[in-house]
C-alpha cells in the first residue's frame, strides 16, 4: 500500500486517468459522535455511578432548591440542549457516602415508591409524574423542529441507552419528543442488573373505559404483567381538583369610579390631597381546591362508571391555591402611569391651550404692564400696577374662553385653588389675624409627625415635605390629569397657578405651605423656586412695612421693635428669617427713610448732599489718621467683653445684610462661572473678588459700628481662629497676652487685606443690596411661566412617588404583610438612588412605578381574600387568627393545606363558596322566576342529589404504585408506577416500568 502511494506521488495520474476512491470505515459516524458527546457531558457533570442518599423529606420538592445545568450538543447539523435537573440537599454529601451497597437500586427507582412528595404544587412536570429528584433531559434546540418521526425517536432512545451503559450513569435520561406543548418524554434509567423504562401516552379526549379508577387499574395490571397469582397490593393516591370562578356570595368591595362627581368621584376615597388605592376588578380570579386521598388500596375504594366513593367532603386532606388575575387594573397604578406619560409630552402650555385674539390682548397687557406705568394717562397710578394688569387679563381670558376650551370648570378650579391656598379663604384685610391663622394652617395640626421617618422621607427622595404646597400641587396635578382632561387640564391648572404666584408677589402675600428661610437644597428644584419667591416676598414686605412705619413717625414703637429684633431676630449679627417682617433695618440712630431708600424697588439709595459726603469722607480719613472720629452707626449689641485693640471702646457686632439665598441651579451656574475663570493668577484673583461680596459688606458694616477699628478687630469677631493669642514677657518682666493675625492673613495680596482697604464706612442699611429680591422674584416667575407640562411633571415626579409610597405604607399598616413591607423598602431605596442623581434615568423610574403597582396588587389580593373568608367579622370568634394565617399563607405560598379539611373553619367557608356558586349556576333562573330568595328553600339544594355541592372536578390525578418481580416470577421485585391525568381535553398516562436484566 505504501509503495502504491509512493508511486502515485512520483508519477501523478493524468486528468483523464481513473481516480481510485478509498473508503475508511474506521471514521466515526455522526450518530457515534453524538453518543460520544453525550458521554462526555455525563462525565463532565460527574454523573457516573450511584450517588445514593436518604429519602427526601415531606414537602422538600416544593420548598427545596432545584439546580439546573445546560449544555448544547449537535447531531450533525441538528442542535440539542442537554439539561441536568437536581434537587439540592444539604446533607447529601455527608450521608450519601457512608455505606454504599453494591446491589442497591438507583436513587430514581427508590423515588418511584416514595410517598413524601406526591402531587408537589410547584415542580417540573417529570418530578410530579415520576417523583424523581435528579434527571437529565435532551430536548431540541430553541429554533429547531420537534422530533416527531418514530425512527428519530428510536434513534435518540438508543443513543441514551448506549451512553448510560458505557458510562455507568444511574441518573435517568429523557428525550423530549413530539411538539413541546404536549410535554411528551420517553426515557430510561439503568442500574446494576435493572432497568426502568419511562413511557408516556397523551390524548386529547379521555377514553370512556378509562374515565375511572377501575379502568386505570386494568391498564396498570396488564402493563406490568405480574406472573404471580396473588397480585401484590397496589398503592393508590388520588387527587381531585375543583375550580371556583364565580364569587356570587362576596362581591368585590371596590366601588366603581364616579366621573360625574365634582372632585373626581369617591373611588377609594378620592379627594384632593389623597391618592386613590385599590383594584377596580377582583385580583383573585379563581380558587383551586385539591381534595386528596393519599393512601388507598384497591379494595377500600370503589370508583367505576356507575358509582364512586370519592366524595370531596370525605377526603382526608384538602389544599387550596388561588389563581391571581394577570395585571389587574389598580387605581394608584393607573394614576402613576398616566402621570408618568406626561413626561414624554413636548407641547408648551400655549400650544396646548391655544390663544385667541382676546388672549393675545391679555398677553400684551401683561408684557407691557411696566411700560404702561410710565405712559401719560388719566387713570390713577395704583390701578396700573402689574397685578391689576395680570388679573384684568385673567378675567378676560376666563370671560371670553368658550366652555369647551376650558378643561377645568370654574367650580373644580376654585376647589383646587382653595385646597392649594387655604389662606385665601381668610380675609386678607385683617393681616395680623390672617397671618397667624395661615401659619397655624401651615402646620396642618400635626407638629409631632415632623419627627417621623415618613415625614422625613422627602430627604431621601428629594421631593418636598408632605405638608408643603409643592406636595399638594403634585397631588392636584395627578388627579386633574386622570379625571379632568389630561394634559390640557394640567396646562390650565399650571397657568392659573403661575398667575396666583404673580398675584401674591405683587400684593405681598406670602405663599402658603412653604417653610420660612432660604431654599432647602434637599428638596426638588420647583420647591426651591417657590421658597425663593417667598424669600423675595418677605424682603419686600419688610421694606414696605418699614416705609409705612416711617411715614407714621412711630418712634416709640420702632424702639420696641428694635429691642425685639435685637433679642430674637438676629444671630451673630445676621438677621434671621423670622425677623424679616419686623425689619432688620432697625439700627440705632437712623430713620426708616434711609433704609427704605436703599431697599426700594430699584437697587439704588438716595444721594447724599455735598456736606454729608464731605462728612463721610472726613470720618473715613479720621479712621486712618486719628484726627476725627465718626459717629457709630448700625450697632447691634456688644460682643461679649471684647474691646477694640486701639481703644477701650467695646467691640460691637454690627447689623449686617443676609447673604443672598440661592437655589441649586443658581449654585451650579455660579460654580460653572467660577470654574471658567481658570487657574491663572488673574482668574484666581477675580474669583476671590466675586466670592467676597458678602465679606466686603460685613466689613463696611463693622467699620460703621466700630469707628477706629482695625482688621485685627474684625478678624476677632468674624474669624476668631485667624487671630492667634499667646503669652509673652514684656519689658518689665510681666507675662502678658498678645495677639496677632494668623499666617494666612499675613500673606501678601491677601483678599481680606485688600477688601479691608477698599471697604467704606457704610452701615448695612445704606449699602447696595446683596440680594435683589425684585430681580430674583421676576426670574422665578419667568422660570415658572416657561415650564411646559412635561417639565412640570418631571419636577413633581419625586413628590408623586413620595405620596404613592406613603399611601402604600398607610395601606400596608392595616394589612400587616411582611413581604409588602420589604417590597416598599426596596422600591424606596431604588427611587432614592435614582432621584438623587442630577439627571434621573426615567426608564429606571418606570421600573420603580412597576414595583409600586406590584405592591398595590398584593395588598388588593389580601383584601379580596379577607373579604371572601369573612376576616374581620364578629362571628368568626376564636377562628379569626387561624383564618388570617391561612389567608396570609395563600398570598405567600403556592399551595396551602386546609386544617381539618372540609370540617375545619376554612374548609367550611370554602364549602359554602362552592355551594353558593353551584346554586347560582344551576338554580338562578328558578329563583328569579319564583321571586323567592333565601330562607329554607336555599338550603334544600345543598343536601339534595339534583344540585351537588361541588361541580365536576376540573382535573383528576391518580397515582398507582406497586413492587412486583418482572419479567419472570423469580426476578427481583422492582418498583412500578403509573401516573394518570384526566381532564376535560387532556388524558395522560406516565408510566415507569422496571425489569430485571440479569438474565434477560
Amino acid at each position: 500500500m505504501f509503495r502504491k502511494y509512493w508511486m502515485l506521488t512520483l508519477f501523478p495520474l493524468q486528468p483523464e486517468s481513473e481516480v481510485f476512491e478509498i473508503t475508511d470505515f474506521t471514521t466515526a459516524s455522526e450518530w457515534e459522535r453524538f453518543v460520544s458527546r453525550v458521554e462526555e457531558v455525563l462525565n463532565d457533570w460527574k454523573l457516573i455511578g450511584n450517588n445514593s442518599s436518604k429519602p427526601p423529606e415531606k414537602g422538600e420538592y416544593t420548598s427545596g432548591t432545584w439546580e439546573e445545568k445546560t449544555q448544547d450538543i449537535n447531531f450533525a447539523d441538528f442542535k440539542f440542549s442537554v439539561t441536568h435537573h437536581c434537587l439540592k440537599q444539604e446533607s447529601e454529601e455527608g450521608e450519601g457516602k457512608e455505606e454504599p451497597e453494591e446491589d442497591a437500586f438507583p436513587t430514581a427507582m427508590q423515588d418511584l415508591l416514595c410517598m413524601n412528595n406526591d402531587f408537589p404544587p410547584r415542580a417540573h412536570c417529570l418530578v410530579r409524574w415520576y417523583g424523581m429528584r435528579e434527571f437529565v433531559v435532551i430536548s431540541p434546540g430553541a429554533n429547531c423542529e420537534a422530533v416527531i418521526s418514530e425512527s428519530k425517536c428510536n434513534l435518540l432512545l438508543s443513543s441514551i441507552s448506549i451512553s448510560l451503559a458505557n458510562t455507568g450513569c444511574q441518573v435517568p435520561m429523557f428525550v423530549q419528543i413530539q411538539q413541546k406543548w404536549r410535554r411528551m418524554y420517553h426515557g430510561e434509567c439503568q442500574g446494576l442488573g435493572v432497568r426502568t423504562d419511562f413511557e408516556m401516552v397523551h390524548l386529547r379526549k379521555v377514553p370512556s373505559q378509562y374515565n375511572h379508577l377501575s379502568g386505570l387499574l386494568d391498564i396498570f395490571k396488564s402493563k406490568i404483567g405480574c406472573p404471580l397469582t396473588p397480585l401484590p397490593p397496589i398503592n393508590i393516591a388520588i387527587r381531585f381538583t375543583y375550580v371556583l370562578q364565580d364569587w356570587q356570595q362576596y362581591s368585590w368591595p371596590q366601588q366603581p369610579p364616579d366621573f360625574d362627581a365634582l372632585l373626581g368621584g369617591e373611588v377609594g376615597g378620592v379627594e384632593f390631597g389623597k391618592l386613590p388605592f385599590g383594584a377596580c376588578e377582583d385580583p383573585i380570579s379563581e380558587l383551586h381546591l385539591a381534595t386528596t386521598w393519599p393512601h388507598l388500596t384497591e379494595g377500600i375504594v370503589v370508583d367505576n362508571d356507575v358509582y364512586s366513593d370519592l366524595d370531596p367532603l370525605q377526603a382526608p386532606h384538602w389544599s387550596v391555591r388561588v389563581r391571581k388575575a394577570d395585571n389587574p387594573t389598580c387605581l394608584l397604578g393607573d394614576f402613576l402611569t398616566e402621570f408618568f406619560k406626561l413626561c414624554s409630552k413636548k407641547e408648551s402650555t400655549e400650544e396646548i391651550l391655544g390663544r385667541g385674539p382676546v388672549e393675545e390682548e391679555g398677553k400684551d397687557d401683561i408684557s407691557h404692564a411696566l411700560s404702561k406705568l410710565t405712559e401719560p394717562t388719566a387713570v390713577p397710578i395704583p390701578k396700573l400696577s402689574v397685578s391689576n394688569m395680570v388679573h384684568s387679563a385673567r378675567k378676560r381670558i376666563r370671560r371670553h374662553r368658550r366652555v369647551d376650551e376650558s378643561p377645568l370648570s370654574n367650580d373644580v378650579l376654585n376647589s383646587i385653588l382653595l385646597y392649594l391656598f387655604p389662606d385665601a379663604a381668610i380675609d386678607k384685610s385683617s393681616s395680623e389675624n390672617s397671618e397667624s391663622k395661615a401659619s397655624q394652617l401651615n402646620t396642618d395640626g400635626k407638629p409631632e409627625e415632623k419627627e417621623s421617618d415618613d415625614y422625613n422621607l422627602y430627604n431621601q427622595l428629594k421631593s418636598a415635605p408632605s405638608d408643603s404646597l409643592t406636595y399638594r400641587l403634585a397631588l392636584c396635578v395627578c388627579l386633574v390629569n386622570f379625571y379632568h382632561g389630561g394634559v390640557r387640564a394640567v396646562a390650565h391648572l399650571w397657568q392659573e397657578f403661575v398667575l396666583e404666584m404673580r398675584y401674591r408677589w405683587e400684593n405681598n402675600y406670602l405663599v402658603y405651605g412653604l417653610a420660612s428661610g432660604p431654599p432647602d437644597l434637599r428638596c426638588c428644584l420647583l420647591h426651591q423656586k417657590l421658597q425663593m419667591l417667598n424669600c423675595c416676598i418677605e424682603r419686600k414686605r419688610a421694606r414696605d412695612d418699614g416705609r409705612k412705619m416711617a411715614e407714621g413717625g412711630k418712634e416709640r414703637e420702632r424702639g420696641r421693635e428694635r429691642k425685639v429684633s435685637g433679642a430674637t431676630g438676629t444671630e451673630n449679627g445676621r438677621l434671621g428669617p423670622e425677623s424679616a417682617e419686623m425689619g432688620r433695618e432697625v439700627s440705632p440712630g437712623k430713620s426708616w427713610d434711609s433704609w427704605s431708600d436703599s431697599e426700594g424697588e430699584d437697587e439704588f439709595f438716595e444721594c447724599l448732599s455735598d456736606t454729608e459726603e464731605m462728612k463721610e469722607a472726613g470720618s473715613t480719613d479720621g479712621e486712618k489718621g486719628g484726627a476725627k472720629v465718626a459717629k457709630p452707626d448700625g450697632r447691634l449689641h456688644p460682643h461679649g467683653k471684647l474691646t477694640l485693640l486701639n481703644s477701650q471702646e467695646p467691640l460691637y457686632i454690627p447689623v449686617t445684610q443676609e447673604p443672598a439665598p440661592m437655589t441649586e441651579d443658581l449654585l451650579e451656574e455660579q460654580s460653572e462661572v467660577l470654574a471658567k475663570l481658570g487657574t491663572s493668577a488673574e482668574g484666581a484673583h477675580l474669583r476671590a473678588r466675586m466670592q467676597s461680596a458678602c465679606l466686603l459688606s460685613d466689613m463696611e458694616s463693622f467699620k460703621a459700628a466700630n469707628p477706629g477699628c482695625t482688621l485685627e478687630d474684625f478678624v476677632r469677631w468674624y474669624s476668631p481662629r485667624d487671630y492667634v493669642e499667646e503669652e509673652v514677657v514684656d519689658e518689665n518682666g510681666d507675662t502678658v497676652v498678645r495677639g496677632d493675625l494668623s499666617a494666612r492673613m499675613k500673606i501678601p495680596g491677601n483678599m481680606w487685606m485688600e477688601a479691608w482697604a477698599t471697604a467704606k464706612t457704610t452701615p448695612a442699611r445704606r449699602q447696595r443690596r446683596l440680594f435683589d429680591d425684585t430681580k430674583e422674584a421676576e426670574k422665578v416667575l419667568h422660570y415658572l411661566a416657561v415650564q411646559k407640562p412635561a417639565d412640570l411633571t418631571r419636577h413633581l415626579l419625586p413628590c408623586i412617588l413620595h405620596a404613592a409610597i406613603l399611601k402604600e405604607k398607610e395601606e400596608e399598616s392595616v394589612e400587616d404583610i411582611l413581604s409588602v413591607r420589604k417590597a416598599i423598602q426596596q422600591a424606596t431605596s431604588h427611587a432614592s438612588k435614582l432621584l438623587r442623581h442630577p439627571s434621573p434615568d426615567y426608564k429606571k423610574l418606570e421600573d420603580v412605578i412597576t414595583q409600586l403597582i406590584a405592591v398595590e396588587t398584593v395588598i388588593a389580593r389580601s383584601r379580596s381574600l379577607k373579604a371572601k373568608f369573612g376576616i374581620g367579622k364578629a362571628e368568626q370568634g376564636d377562628n379569626a387568627e387561624d383564618l388570617e394565617r391561612f389567608v396570609s399563607s395563600l398570598l405567600e405560598e403556592p399551595e396551602v393545606s386546609v386544617i381539618g379539611a372540609g370540617r375545619g373553619p376554612a374548609g367550611s367557608i370554602i364549602h359554602k363558596l362552592f355551594v353558593s356558586a353551584q346554586r347560582a349556576a344551576l338554580l338562578a333562573p328558578l329563583d328569579e322566576d319564583t321571586g323567592r330568595g333565601g330562607g329554607a328553600d336555599d338550603k334544600k339544594p345543598m343536601g339534595g342529589a339534583s344540585v351537588p355541592d361541588f361541580p365536576p372536578p376540573a382535573g383528576r390525578e391518580i397515582l398507582l404504585r406497586t413492587c412486583v418481580p418482572r419479567p419472570a416470577p423469580y426476578s427481583k421485585a422492582l418498583p412500578q408506577r403509573l401516573f394518570c391525568v384526566l381532564m376535560r381535553e387532556d388524558f395522560r398516562l406516565a408510566g415507569a416500568f422496571s425489569s430485571d436484566t440479569s438474565f434477560f
